[in-house]
């Protein structure tokens, strides 16, 4: 008689969405314990760990579907707790630094709901996983092991402080607050190198009262951005649906353009930006919440794939690499990562114990963080006050080449997807150098972009505007 092995352990630090999403993965092959600091709420509830979550959070295409892989039928899952599927562009109304993006029929798409409903329904699946179990209100303290290898965690437990828990494998995904780098220090592990671009960012977010009728409508999201080519602090206003017929409106300002909790000026600055149009749209709204203010917001990498790891180690999500949440990058990344980590184990073979695995998954997940980081700091380095790490010789000419290709997507659709499919991280930004994308880019003009927001005639009418401006239907069909 044969006696087969018991399945490999592996601790997941964090139960986020990035935490979550590994302890999916993981599951396959190894029971997983998810640690986190606060109690897992039942359903679409706040979590202290998560502040952030207050604010506008976009789901692209090209996370939902790294997730859907992850989790058949988490799309699904979402629309029906409420969750709206919107189409891009169609249903967005959006203000690049180059103009305003025409509303053309769908080329991707974004899911749209508050982040607690998000995290909600992807943590009712993952712990209902066979293998999965949570150790809550629990404060990870310490890494076990040595230099040489990770063999668990020292965990304060509600019943216990000091708690060992040994694990084949342990994953950070415990966030921006993550000690990993002082843990892996004190096995004696160094050379751990960071970079920082902060242009001083601040996040004032209020939820509003949507326009009666307006969900049922297909009212679009509606975003005006800053212009980060003039020498002045960038300054957006957005409103995305969500769920229960309200709008989430997120103001952001760098140094010198801060928004503030103050809720007599919540209004005013969103009028202050570049176009007016979320300031008119709020005008007269009933709010439903306080103002949150977030500040913090800098652009932080630890480079954690160059580094000596020991094995039973990797990191992953806002652990590894935090963004301008302006650019909606955070959850995509650290989702797609992961379905890396899941190909990394699926394709070789390898077992989540197995000598070097650690490393290989924290290389896996690494193109798509440098690929983020790429996009976020070279625009939020040129923010008057900005600190940071410098662009790298030549993006220059990359930055003049890829506003060449936005002030073309505001006129031509071939560019108007490229765009979309970079910008939703559906395509790597190697895509803008295709010789189909180049040869739209020499010939990309404003002439014939929208002069306003592209709002149809109806929504106008639904939200109580003034006429202003603009096509009277952006996507060539009635809304």
């Amino acid at each position: 008689m044969t006696q087969s092995s018991p399945a490999p352990h592996v601790v997941v630090i964090g139960g986020s969405m990035a935490g979550l999403l590994a302890a999916a993965v993981l599951a396959e092959h190894a029971t997983v314990t998810l640690i986190d600091a606060d109690t897992l709420p039942e359903g679409p509830a706040p979590r202290r760990g998560l502040p952030q979550a207050r604010h506008v959070h976009v789901m692209w295409s090209g996370g939902a579907r790294a997730i859907e892989r992850i989790l058949p039928g988490i799309t699904e899952g979402w629309t029906a707790a409420g969750a709206l599927r919107r189409s891009l562009p169609a249903d967005l109304v959006t203000m690049t630094a180059q103009g305003w993006i025409p509303r053309r029929p769908e080329m991707q798409f974004s899911i749209s709901c508050s982040r607690d409903l998000l995290d909600s329904v992807v943590r009712a699946r993952v712990t209902a996983l066979p293998g999965v179990r949570t150790l809550q209100n629990s404060r990870v303290g310490a890494l076990l092991g040595s230099a040489a290898r990770v063999t668990g965690v020292l965990v304060d437990t509600p019943e216990e402080r000091g708690r060992s828990v040994p694990a084949d494998l342990v994953v950070d995904a415990s966030g921006r607050g993550s000690h990993a780098v002082q843990w892996l220090r004190a096995l004696g592990v160094n050379g751990l190198r960071r970079a920082e671009v902060d242009s001083g960012l601040v996040y004032a977010t209020r939820v509003f009262e949507a326009p009666a009728g307006a969900h049922a409508a297909g009212f679009p999201i509606v975003n005006v951005q800053s212009d980060p080519r003039v020498p002045v602090p960038g300054r957006t206003a957005t409103i995305v649906p969500i769920e229960n017929g309200q709008w989430q409106a997120t103001l952001s300002g760098t140094r010198g353009g801060r928004p503030t909790g103050d809720p007599d000026a919540f209004v005013p600055f969103a009028r202050s930006v570049r176009d007016p149009i979320v300031g008119e749209l709020l005008e007269g709204r009933r709010p439903l919440t306080d103002v949150a203010v977030t500040r913090g917001n800098a652009n932080r990498r630890i480079f954690f794939e160059k580094a000596a790891l020991p094995d039973g180690f990797f990191a992953v999500g806002d652990s590894v690499a935090t963004f301008n949440p302006l650019y909606g990058q955070g959850m995509t990344v650290a989702a797609q990562g992961l379905l890396a980590v899941r190909d990394l184990l699926r394709d070789t073979g390898t077992g989540v114990a197995a000598p070097g695995f650690g490393r290989a998954a924290q290389r896996a997940i690494a193109p798509r963080v440098a690929t983020a980081w790429d996009l976020a700091t070279s625009q939020d380095i040129l923010y008057p006050g900005a600190t940071g790490m410098r662009p790298r010789t030549g993006a220059g000419l990359l930055n003049a080449y890829v506003g060449r290709l936005m002030t073309g997507a505001t006129t031509r659709r071939e560019l108007t997807d490229a765009f979309f499919r970079v910008i939703t991280m559906s395509s790597g930004p190697a895509h803008w150098l295709r010789p189909s994308v180049v040869w739209h880019v020499l010939r990309a003009s404003e002439r014939g972009a929208p002069a306003g927001p592209p709002l149809t005639l109806g929504e106008r009418a639904l939200a109580g505007l003034a006429r202003r401006p603009g096509p009277a239907d952006p996507v060539g069909r009635a809304r």
